[in-house]
């Protein structure tokens, strides 16, 4: 079964390799189905939350997005975000939903290949005539845009006519 250079058997040793690695990742995993391949979560961000009724704002446009949403109804809209969030896979929505009177919204949404994980944050705006919307990657100097388009498709999910 060996040759003179020893290839058939390198090439059988690759294959069962690569098979023993796919058995590892996806079928050792509890939930493979949902969860990502790898879990790189980092730290939750000590400074969460609002000051002087704001949300932070963004340290780089690179790896956080931040936008205001002028919106008729608010409240209405935070309350339409906490449930399409909580129902949305690889989103862990984790401030509690049943106050009466939410105000504000913090969340986490991790990538499916490689598990990095996102802050979402929603809070109403002291005037109460906006929302206000920011997402930013626990880890890394580059999102590729993910935040970005991840706050646009919540805004659009409001007002799917913009």
């Amino acid at each position: 079964m060996r040759t003179a250079n020893g290839r058939p058997l390198r090439r059988l040793a690759l294959l069962l390799g690569a098979q023993l690695l796919a058995w590892l990742l996806l079928l050792g995993h509890p939930g493979a189905a949902q969860a990502s391949l790898l879990h790189f979560s980092g730290e939750p961000p000590a400074d969460l939350g609002l000051l002087d009724g704001r949300l932070r704002p963004c340290p780089s446009p690179a790896h956080c997005a931040r936008q205001d949403w002028t919106l008729a109804d608010p409240q209405a809209a935070l309350q339409q975000l906490a449930l399409q969030l909580q129902a949305t896979p690889a989103v862990q929505v984790e401030t509690r939903l049943d106050s009466p009177q939410l105000s504000y919204l913090h969340a986490t949404a991790e990538s499916q290949l490689f598990g990095f994980v996102d802050d979402l944050e929603l809070a109403l705006d002291p005037s109460g005539t906006s929302l206000q919307a920011r997402s930013e990657s626990r880890l890394g100097d580059s999102d590729l845009g993910v935040n970005a388009r991840r706050l646009e498709q919540l805004r659009l999910s409001l007002d799917p006519a913009s």
